[in-house]
């Protein structure tokens, strides 16, 4: 079984056309590297596949949340298609391994990088809409995306969540930056969540605040944990 029938087993869909998948995994990067003509690269089946995921995912929380207004719907849809949410869901499906990348960004991390999981998880479900039509595309979202909603929405929440559940405690809260690194067009930022001088949780992210989200998220589970341990 070859790589991509492999990922197809995983996603729970076998491509007519596998050029598709196969253009869905190539980084620009690597298009770049090896001379492939002007978009070879995945980043025209990630537009379209953000626009599909936007349809299916509003049309989802429409039908199943039916007392949420418009305002709420919009942030819980956030919640669920925000590059932590979809990176998440790429490493599930072991998406990275199957990303072509150059040389360069292999060495870099590039496989483990957020941005890069979650354009590529896009860019398959542009590629199973262009391959299948809307309905194997919706079975991938439902089934695969819109999954584990309530702690996706703890997630998008969890900076504002930490600061009231330790303010209601008497303690402070605070962020630092551990560390700062990558070119200034795809900076890497890692921060850590302290109450006091204890460390809680650490993230990373592509700026500071999405890794100050991604560390009370962490830090969040944390207390959870602990609280359910001591109980």
């Amino acid at each position: 079984m070859n790589s991509l029938s492999i990922l197809e087993k995983k996603i729970g869909y076998e491509f007519k056309n596998q050029k598709l998948l196969l253009d869905a995994l190539t980084h620009s990067s690597y298009a770049n590297e090896k001379g492939f003509p002007p978009h070879s690269d995945n980043e025209r089946l990630e537009f379209l596949g953000d626009a599909v995921l936007e349809l299916l995912s509003s049309d989802f929380l429409y039908r199943n949340y039916r007392e949420q207004g418009e305002g709420e719907l919009s942030k819980l849809r956030a919640s669920l298609v925000c590059e932590m949410a979809l990176s998440d869901i790429a490493n599930r499906i072991s998406l990275g391994k199957h990303i072509r990348l150059s040389v360069g960004e292999e060495k870099t991390g590039g496989r483990e990088r957020k941005s890069i999981l979650s354009d590529a998880l896009e860019a398959v479900i542009g590629a199973i809409f262009l391959d299948g039509g809307i309905e194997p595309a919706k079975t991938f979202v439902e089934g695969v995306v819109l999954t584990d909603i309530e702690n996706r929405r703890l997630f998008y929440d969890a900076k504002t969540i930490l600061q009231e559940r330790v303010q209601a405690e008497g303690a402070k809260l605070h962020y630092e930056e551990i560390r700062e690194s990558g070119p200034e067009h795809k900076k890497v930022f890692v921060m850590k969540v302290m109450i006091g001088e204890r460390v809680i949780g650490q993230g990373e992210g592509p700026s500071k605040k999405a890794a100050e989200q991604e560390a009370a998220y962490k830090g969040l589970l944390l207390l959870a944990k602990e609280k359910k341990d001591v109980s």
